[in-house]
């Protein structure tokens, strides 16, 4: 019940490419590596947004002076 042989990884990978095809393969593989693109391009984007306090921190001092310019 040890390590499986070679032959079970062999009769393995023949189900797998008659249940995928060769094309598909590759396919998924290229999907995959577009999510790790995209998820580390959005992980960039996000360290250089401003923070949302401080943006909601100036939007708010910016209508209190407005408030106190009217009144």
């Amino acid at each position: 019940m040890g390590s499986f042989s070679i032959w079970h990884w062999l009769i393995v990978l023949v189900v797998v490419l008659l249940l995928f095809g060769r094309g598909k393969i590759p396919e998924l593989m290229g999907d995959v590596a577009k999510g790790i693109k995209s998820f580390k391009k959005g992980m960039g984007d996000e360290e250089t947004a401003p923070d949302a306090k401080s943006v909601e921190a100036k939007t708010v001092e910016s209508k209190a002076e407005e408030a106190k310019d009217r009144g």
